[in-house]
């Protein structure tokens, strides 16, 4: 059994005019299982439960050709029957070991996660291995599930949110699985058949991609026993991964007309990967730009200044095959327009003028600051540390984290905006009735 003890102190943020990088107090430990089976574990006997998460890479994109939404209504399959137990047997033993379990679909990955206090831990743990490993994919369970899923569907039909997504998406990235919603559509869902189910099921949740997270009240022996006990029995895997997407879409304004008295404007362009030596960088000058919230660039022009919107944001999308740079807020039909010009003159200052120092600091003292919030329980815990491992970053990336983030300079953020942040190649969809605004692709 190897372990790696990663070790962080934990220092209260200083009251004086220079920033020192806060950090958190985590204990990370690689465990390998007895079969091969790795996961990153912080132990924490204080409370009798454990949590753990596990992310395995592929997700909705992994759909194979005519059955789009196989691997979203498979996972939603999961928890409706293992062996002797239907449904609502399932239901009943997981209420009476007050265990919790959670099923979910992503572009790039599917994730499984559990919390189950200590004194129920094999039973629960054997109950969720039943609804990985051996899923029942009851017809009547099928049948019930596939009309849920046809309903958020159609209501996603009457989203503005939704619409500019799926638009955008359309435009950027041409023939590649993000192109297309991973819940399929109503068409394609209908037609999926129990056969589709069993080979998303058997493409989806494979033993040699899946990365774990475990927090709680158990050891590195514990463990690694039961990581083959949960994953052991799972097969490998039967497709290849996706390749990386292009971003297609030309720059400029797309208008879905929709009867709506708001419109829904989301916009964006290529961004940098995690693995880019600017992405520190940008990933700083983002936080000044509109992921700040009330002090961001976006929203002190567009919102506070102006009145425009209620909100703007912006963030780095950060997928598996295309790193994207983009932003979304809503304004009422008669004011978006507006509000598109100063967004595109806020792009353009920051290419031209990059950040101010005050700017930065304000950053870097919030960005560091509020970094180990995110450490506050054991799920969310597991889940960062499955999430980690799934994007190959190194088990002392929390670590160094801040220091990276306190190292960014001004320099950098002039250097990142030149080379990222475009007015010409910058794409928004624009779902509403606006007035007096003109498509321009």
């Amino acid at each position: 059994m190897l372990t790696a003890p990663v070790t962080l102190h934990a220092q209260a943020q200083p009251a004086t005019e220079e920033i020192e990088p806060v950090e958190a107090i985590i204990d990370i430990q690689l465990v390998t299982s007895p079969g091969g089976i790795e996961a990153w574990l912080v132990q924490d006997n204080s409370i009798p439960f454990m949590a753990i998460e596990m992310w395995f890479d592929g997700g909705g994109s992994l759909d194979r050709p005519g059955a789009r939404g196989a691997t979203n209504l498979m996972m939603a399959l999961l928890e409706e029957g293992t062996g002797d137990l239907d449904s609502q047997e399932f239901a009943a033993a997981q209420e009476g070991l007050a265990a919790s379990f959670g099923f979910d679909t992503y572009r790039d990955e599917v994730v499984v996660s559990a919390e189950v206090l200590t004194q129920n831990r094999d039973e629960a743990l054997a109950l969720l291995r039943g609804a990985i490993v051996e899923p029942s994919f009851d017809e009547g369970a099928l049948e019930r599930v596939r009309q849920q899923v046809i309903s958020g569907i159609e209501y996603d039909l009457t989203d503005p949110d939704t619409i500019s997504g799926r638009t955008f998406n359309a435009l950027a990235y041409g023939d590649h699985p993000y192109a297309t919603s991973l819940d399929g559509t109503v068409e394609s869902v209908a037609g999926l058949t129990r056969d589709d189910i069993v080979a998303a099921h058997r493409s989806a949740l494979v033993r040699d991609r899946v990365s774990v997270g475990v927090a709680g009240d158990i050891t590195p022996e514990e463990l690694g026993a039961l990581l083959d006990e949960l994953l052991g029995d799972l097969p490998g895997s039967d497709l290849p991964l996706p390749e990386q997407a292009e971003f297609m879409a030309p720059g400029g304004i797309e208008v879905v007309e929709f009867p709506v008295p708001q419109s829904s404007v989301l916009f964006g362009n290529e961004g940098i990967t995690r693995t880019d030596d600017d992405f520190f960088p940008y990933f700083v000058m983002n936080q000044i730009l509109g992921a700040g919230g009330y002090r961001s660039r976006l929203n002190q022009e567009v919102r506070e200044e102006r009145g425009l919107t209620y909100g703007i944001s912006t963030w780095t999308g950060l997928s598996d095959y295309i790193a994207m740079h983009q932003g979304a807020f809503s304004s009422s039909n008669d004011l978006v327009a507006e509000a598109i010009d100063v967004v595109l003159a806020e792009w353009e200052d920051l290419s031209e003028n990059g950040v101010t120092a005050e700017e930065l600091e304000a950053a870097q003292r919030y960005m560091t600051g509020a970094y180990p919030l995110r450490f506050s329980g054991n799920g969310s815990i597991a889940g960062t540390l499955a999430a980690m491992q799934a994007d190959d970053m190194p088990i002392d990336y929390i670590n160094t984290r801040n220091e990276r983030v306190m190292a960014v300079t001004l320099e950098d953020i002039q250097r990142v905006a030149e080379r990222v942040i475009d007015p010409e190649t910058l794409q928004f969809v624009v779902v509403g009735r606006p007035d007096g605004l003109e498509p321009s692709n």
